[in-house]
């Protein structure tokens, strides 16, 4: 019989890796142990995309600083071949990128760490000049200006109350003059455009929502007002007065938020992600990114830790698969069905998932058990299966949708291969061993996701994963223990207790 020594070995390297990595990442650059009351950083990623066209190619990128209620702590850029200078102009400060021959698609990344700080304040900066640059309307447009003007004149007492009457008038689908003007001038345009004509300093800003997780997000553009003292923000499509608490001016130029010289289709998104760290950490300059000791999938695109941050679950699910079918002896349909089931319940909320679940089971077992009769072959079989699964799946959800239950229309999120396999694994089962071993399967395939979406959702699980790797290493030692366990089940132990008795 050979040694267990070496199994034991690599069990305690695993759990002593793990736990050493967990304990860097803590002690070293302040990540807590738990989800609890830390200052919050976001982590926010620009993504320039462009087509080069062999020629010297300059890019130039509004870059945030430091504003009421948020402090830059720390700003990188990844862009292979490129020259990266940050630059403060008059019109701001720029991030700007130049290489001197580029062809061919080009993919430049910014990425900026910003501390949620409430003591944090911006300078103000009051307009340069006395009045802001002439504007003009002409024909009918003039008309409706005048018009929209006078009606908030006359509904105001001062420049940030006229403001706030524009908007209401903007907003209003009736008002005809305001109407005209959006033929040509978007919204922003239009009143900024307006203040402009009637002598009141303003400028559009491009701001984001922070929305932990976010991906591929677009700046959205508002306008700021000069009160006299300094300036005030306004949400055009509400009516908003004000900076809201996860609202970020990215852009504050009034110039422009991308230039691209030397290339064409340009186009930028964000990703954006939180974390909950110590104000310590979250200052610390001597963090490096290509630390060995720092491995972690923050080191990652944002748009990338937003899909690892589920990914990262999945162990943990996996681990409480061995632990129900090993230790308990619950009998699943399929060893890691469950988890991928758990994965889904998570996208469309658990009652949402079960009743989707049963209703996409059970009528594919219903078609099955006609195809069954044609006597097809097995790769047939299953391929008209999983067409069946695709159009119950469709069905369902046009039914969700035409009956207002707009919670049905995230039904597409379960795996269709996974549902395909589990009705036609459920549909032999049927034939050799009847409906009540299908419904012990199908009943404990669907207990274990359910305890695997519970132990995902859970905050304190979500943190660990993301925020430890060494966890994954602790899981998976977990699993090879478990693994090697060849004892009685727990519901072994129920089934032998007469004899016992005996």
């Amino acid at each position: 019989m050979p040694s267990r020594v070496p199994f034991y070995f690599l069990i305690s390297l695993l759990i002593v890796a793990g736990l050493t990595l967990s304990w860097l990442r803590h002690d070293s650059y302040g990540v807590p142990w738990t989800p609890g009351e830390r200052s919050q950083v976001w982590d926010v990623e620009a993504r320039i995309q462009f087509d080069a066209v062999n020629k010297p190619v300059k890019v130039s990128m509004a870059a945030p600083q430091t504003q009421t209620g948020f402090t830059i702590v720390d700003e990188s850029a990844s862009s292979p071949g490129y020259g990266i200078a940050y630059l403060t102009t008059e019109h701001g400060r720029r991030a700007e990128w130049t290489i001197r021959q580029a062809d061919g698609p080009q993919t430049l990344y910014y990425k900026t760490q910003i501390l949620v700080d409430p003591q944090a304040s911006a300078t103000i900066e009051p307009p340069k000049t006395e009045k802001p640059e002439a504007v003009t309307f002409e024909g009918p447009h003039e008309a409706a200006a005048i018009s929209l003007l006078e009606q908030a004149r006359q509904r105001s007492s001062n420049d940030i109350t006229l403001t706030r009457e524009l908007i209401k008038q903007f907003n209003d689908n009736d008002n005809q003059n305001a109407s005209l003007l959006l033929n040509d001038l978007t919204k922003v345009q239009a009143i900024s455009k307006l203040l402009s004509f009637e002598n009141i300093h303003n400028k559009v800003v491009g701001t984001l929502w922070l929305e932990d997780g976010r991906r591929r997000q677009s700046v959205q553009h508002m306008i700021e007002v000069w009160s006299g003292e300094h300036w005030i923000l306004f949400n055009p499509e509400t009516g908003e007065q004000g900076q809201p608490s996860n609202l970020l001016l990215w852009d504050e130029t009034n110039v422009s938020l991308l230039d691209v010289v030397g290339g064409k289709n340009s186009q930028i998104h964000f990703s954006m992600i939180a974390q909950e760290i110590s104000p310590a950490a979250a200052t610390d300059k001597k963090v490096e990114a290509d630390n060995l000791l720092n491995f972690s999938i923050h080191s990652l695109p944002l748009e990338e830790q937003s899909m690892f941050k589920t990914i990262m679950l999945i162990p943990i699910g996996a681990l409480i698969v061995v632990f129900l079918r090993i230790i308990i002896g619950l009998k699943t349909s399929g060893t890691f069905m469950p988890v991928l089931i758990a994965v889904a319940f998570v996208q469309t909320q658990l009652v949402t998932g079960i009743v989707g679940f049963l209703l996409i089971v059970g009528t594919g077992l219903i078609i099955r058990s006609y195809l069954s009769k044609l006597n097809l072959l097995l790769v047939a079989r299953i391929s008209a299966v999983i067409i069946t699964v695709i159009m119950i799946i469709s069905l369902f959800t046009i039914v969700a949708f035409k009956i207002g239950l707009t919670a049905g229309l995230s039904i597409t999120f379960f795996p269709m291969i996974i549902l395909s396999w589990t009705v036609e694994r459920m549909s032999i089962l049927w034939e050799e061993e009847g409906w009540k071993e299908v419904a012990t399967q199908g009943g404990g395939s669907l207990l274990t996701a359910v305890i695997i979406y519970i132990a995902m959702t859970n905050p304190f699980v979500q943190h660990l994963t993301f925020n430890f790797i060494g966890v994954q290493l602790i899981v998976l030692a977990l699993i090879l223990m478990l693994g090697n366990y060849t004892g009685y089940r727990l519901s072994e132990l129920r089934r032998f207790k007469p004899l016992a008795e005996d």
